[in-house]
This record gives structure tokens, sequence and C-alpha cells, in this order.
């Protein structure tokens, strides 16, 4: 690497470090009664992120595939300090449902401050079978499924000068082996998304979109699918969960977690032959 190199290097780590340091203070307090419409509760991230909002007071709406985990994810919210909780099951696969679910919400909630978007359709960790028909339920779940959510709640959400919060993925940012198909529905949330942000302001609306890149999270789907392939450390998810909700509690542009996520992000931009060989060293093949 050259010396202009390691010094776009050195930038981008310091443009990430000074972005970081100069976000507005997180106030938890702020959170308290807030109406918060949460989606992919039952586990995982979505989990956490319920269980996070209860300790801060929030009045949730919490949305899944499986009514019997979720009831368990309400209670547990209770206990946590949750000023209200409810529960809708939905599978996000069928487009009758994001405006169901919304529906449902604004009755139980009276209105809309945050829409916090993190469901996700279980997908393999393999090379690409030419399953086109997966791909296309895929999209439906992770992508065209955020966009009827947030289509239906933007009306509410403008009212209260709201929050959408997006949970995307380092493999929105950057294309790695067996995640063709996953890759797809998050490049095309950040790009659906960041035209949104723009919009908005266009038209004057004061409803922030934060889109939360993640690098690799314990969550159980995530270790089943890579234990023998990736070696690396995983994130605890509550991490994940808290930086998420930091994000779009100070109306943030872009959040990453952890925070290498960012500057592996610039790296590849700038260094893309780079980033590729980093990336056969990882899976350990050559090419």
């Amino acid at each position: 690497m050259g010396r202009w190199q390691v010094c776009a290097a050195a930038a981008a780590f310091g443009a990430s470090f000074f972005a970081l340091m100069g976000r507005d203070a997180f106030d938890p307090g702020s959170l308290s009664g807030t109406r918060v419409l949460l989606t992919g509760a039952s586990k995982g991230i979505g989990e956490q992120l319920a269980y996070q909002y209860s300790g801060f007071g929030a009045d949730l709406v919490i949305t899944a595939q499986r009514g019997d985990a979720l009831q368990k994810v309400a209670d547990k919210c209770l206990e946590l300090g949750a000023k209200n909780v409810r529960s809708i099951a939905a599978d996000m696969a069928d487009p009758r449902n994001p405006k169901r679910v919304v529906q449902f919400a604004l009755e139980k909630l009276g209105g809309l401050d945050y829409l916090v978007l993190n469901h996700i359709g279980a997908t393999p960790f393999q090379m690409w079978d030419r399953d086109s028909e997966h791909t296309r339920w895929l999209m439906q779940v992770n992508f065209l499924s955020f966009v009827e959510l947030a289509g239906a709640a933007l009306p509410f959400l403008t009212k209260s000068n709201g929050s959408i919060v997006v949970v995307s993925s380092l493999c929105g940012k950057i294309a790695t082996p067996f995640t063709a198909s996953y890759s797809a529905t998050k490049f095309a949330l950040g790009g659906f998304f960041t035209s949104l942000r723009h919009e908005l302001a266009m038209q004057r609306k004061h409803v922030s979109v934060t889109l939360c890149f993640l690098g690799l999270i314990d969550t159980q789907s995530t270790l089943e699918k890579i234990q023998g392939i990736l070696s690396m450390q995983p994130y605890p998810a509550s991490d994940s969960a808290l930086a998420i909700i930091k994000g779009g509690m100070t109306r943030a542009r872009e959040i990453y977690f952890p925070w290498w996520v960012d500057l592996v992000s610039k790296l590849h931009d700038w260094f893309p032959e780079a980033s590729d060989q980093m990336i056969r060293n990882a899976y350990n093949y050559s090419g």
C-alpha cells in the first residue's frame, strides 16, 4: 500500500471517529412514552431491541411471524418497564400484512414516533443455486415489505416528526460469498431509503431515516449458518440493539456496528481490489 493509500485509510478512520464523537448526546429519558412499532421482535436483534426500548419506558407494538414467541417477549417487556406492549403475528411474505400491522399499531398507539424495521427472511448461507423463486420471496420479506410498512406509516410519522430506523447489514455495503440474494435485498434497502431521505427533506417533512449497517452479530441463526465457514468472533445482539436505538433517537443518517464496519465500507469503496483480496483471504480461496 502506497503512502497516499495509507493517508486515505487514516483519513477514513478519522472521519468515522469524529462523526461518531460529533453526534448528539443520547438521552434515554426522551424515549419514555414514545410510540414504537418494531418488526422482527421474536428473537435475535429484534428481541433485544424490544427489551431495550422497554427499559427506556417506550409504548410498544411488536410483530413477528410466530405469535407464541412474541407473547413471551411481550411478557418480559412489561417486566422490564415498557409503558405498554401489544403484539401481532404477521408473515411479511404476505403483501397484505405490512398495512395490516401498521393499522393495528395505530389503533393501539394512537400515533407513531418510531418505525423500526428489523425483520428478516431466513436464507441459507450457501452459494446461489439459481433458485430465483427464493430470491423473489426474499425480496418481498427483506425489501418490499419494508417499503410497504414505511409507506403505510409515513403520514403518521410526518405528523409526529418521527423516525424510520432500518436495520441492514455490512452485506448491504460489501457483497461476499454465500449471500447473493441476501446482499441484493440489503443493497436495495440502502438505495431506497437513502433516496427517500432526500425526498422527505425536499418536501420539508421532518421524518428522519436511519440506516443501520451491522457486522457479524451473535444471533442463533447467524451462528448456525457460519459454523465451519467463518471463524470471526460475533458481537453481542444486545450491544447492537443499543447502537440502533441510539442512532434512531439521535436521528443519525447512518450507524455502523461495530465501529470498524464503517472503516471497512470506506476502504472497500476506495480500494476495491484490496478489499476483494481480504474477502478471498477470509474465505480461504484464490481467484
